[in-house]
């Protein structure tokens, strides 16, 4: 009796707490993305991994397992792709720096993979666009199944998402051909989209991009920030959902990390555009009956 009642005593003053937290409207703390490290996967983890194609080069990509992870279970999965190497932002381009997806999850319930877009010559990673694009493509194909049959990913529940030119790969990597865009029930990009603005690569133009989006088939987009507006002219190509991020009204830039608004951090610290975008996760989950 007196271990039940310490239970009771301990689940009162919890409950209190989290009413006086929101009643008071006292911030939560911030999240802070894990470190990648050189440890074998385990929950709460990020770690560094080397596809076996690539063993004995500087190719990897990053895999966090969340808290609640366990064996034999499914969990939806966050497929990242991160920005171009931008100091001016705070984007190192390198994979091991993504953060989006772990502010989209908190670190719960979904497994987040960031994925390498290959240089030529298939000896590193590219920190600025695309290097070897067919082999960015290729690299997602072959290992995303992997990953997922060996940490319990589920195939039915695969988001691509992305910053800046992860946000552009999202269509230009990840709706590449039809075989790549099976993988995907929906994306979530962030500032910028593939066909807003010809750029200096290959089918950069607006007509490149439509053909790419065919390859959606309507399927859900959750579309981030700025510079992707021409989207609202194509409501046929997919479920487009448009979620304004008032980055300078999130944070007081420069504020931590933060250094910019172009920031794949927005979602690491508590609002309602957080919440907006957790809801739109949750809600295209599929759960088997």
């Amino acid at each position: 009796m007196k271990r039940i009642s310490q239970i009771l005593t301990y689940l009162l003053i919890f409950v209190n707490l989290n009413t006086y937290l929101l009643a008071n409207q006292v911030p939560l703390k911030d999240l802070v993305t894990p470190v990648m490290t050189e440890e074998k996967p385990a929950p709460g983890k990020r770690v560094r991994q080397v596809a076996p194609e690539f063993k004995g080069t500087k190719v990897y990509h990053t895999l966090y397992l969340p808290t609640d992870w366990q064996k034999a279970k499914r969990y939806p999965v966050l497929v990242e792709y991160t920005g171009n190497k931008f100091p001016a932002c705070g984007s190192t381009g390198e994979v091991k720096n993504a953060n989006l997806g772990y502010g989209l999850s908190g670190g719960e319930g979904f497994i987040w993979l960031s994925m390498p877009y290959i240089q030529k010559g298939k000896k590193e990673n590219a920190v600025t666009w695309w290097g070897d694009r067919q082999a960015t493509i290729d690299y997602c194909k072959d290992n995303l199944p992997r990953i997922c049959t060996e940490f319990g990913g589920d195939p039915e529940n695969l988001f691509i998402c992305g910053f800046s030119r992860g946000a552009i790969a999202c269509s230009y990597i990840g709706l590449a051909d039809n075989e790549i865009a099976a993988f995907w029930k929906g994306m979530i990009a962030h500032d910028h989209f593939d066909g807003q603005i010809k750029w200096g690569y290959p089918q950069s133009d607006r007509a490149s991009a439509l053909e790419r989006l065919a390859h959606l088939k309507g399927r859900s987009v959750l579309v981030c920030g700025n510079a992707n507006d021409y989207l609202k002219k194509h409501p046929e190509l997919g479920n487009f959902t448009f979620l304004p991020v008032p980055v300078t009204k999130i944070f007081d830039i420069p504020d931590g990390l933060v250094i910019h608004p172009h920031t794949d951090l927005w979602a690491h610290r508590e609002s309602p555009t957080r919440q907006r975008a957790r809801a739109w996760l949750n809600k295209h989950i599929s759960t088997k009956k």
